[in-house]
């Protein structure tokens, strides 16, 4: 904890700012968040701060991750995951079973190589996949066809489709029938998904 003891009072502010929306939300803030609520016109001020708390061990960043960071010292965060107080059922109707079990949806979405994207736009809604969701990614440069893909265009566009590669091209096919594929004659496959978190409210 002597890292902790070392900083600034505006490093230490910002600090139990992440604090704060680690322990209320389960994941911390963005970039754009703490610019916000400090009034720091540019990033890179938020940066210099991460960086400092960074060097100083009270936190730990992926660069590879969306709101990736974590607090080093463990004694401050609370009990990870939710509770999984049992079954519902959405078909037949069963007998509720109350569980003292929790479950952690970043143990379950946990790797380094997986990386999360919110979802813009409408072009997989048949997908059950909504705007404003969040799409978990697992990086890879590869697909089987018809898998879910972020795919990079040579224009730098990325987007999320289904990857089917054609004799001269590369069909991206939207989940939206009212939507027409998009045709390119090469892309860059950024990952494919593995999962699919929505928050309702």
């Amino acid at each position: 904890m002597n890292g902790l003891k070392s900083l600034t009072e505006r490093q230490a502010a910002v600090y139990n700012f992440i604090v704060e929306k680690i322990q209320n939300r389960g994941y911390g803030p963005t970039v754009r968040e703490i610019a916000e609520e400090f009034g720091i016109r540019s990033p890179n001020g938020v940066m210099c701060h991460l960086k400092a708390l960074e060097k100083k061990g009270a936190i730990r960043r992926s660069p590879h991750k969306s709101r990736a960071i974590e607090l080093v010292h463990d004694s401050v965060q609370r009990e990870r995951g939710l509770v999984l107080a049992g079954r519902v059922a959405a078909g037949v109707l069963h007998e509720a079973v109350e569980q003292n079990e929790r479950i952690d949806l970043g143990d379950m979405f946990h790797g380094p190589n997986l990386f999360a994207l919110e979802v813009s736009g409408d072009s997989m809604i048949e997908a059950q996949i909504a705007d404003g969701d969040y799409v978990v990614v697992r990086e890879q440069p590869t697909a089987r066809i018809g898998e879910m893909v972020v795919a990079e265009t040579d224009d730098g566009d990325a987007t999320l489709k289904y990857w089917y590669p054609e004799k001269n091209r590369i069909r991206l096919q939207p989940a939206n029938s009212s939507m027409r594929p998009i045709y390119v004659q090469n892309a860059r496959i950024r990952g494919v998904i593995v999962g699919v978190v929505r928050k309702i409210g």
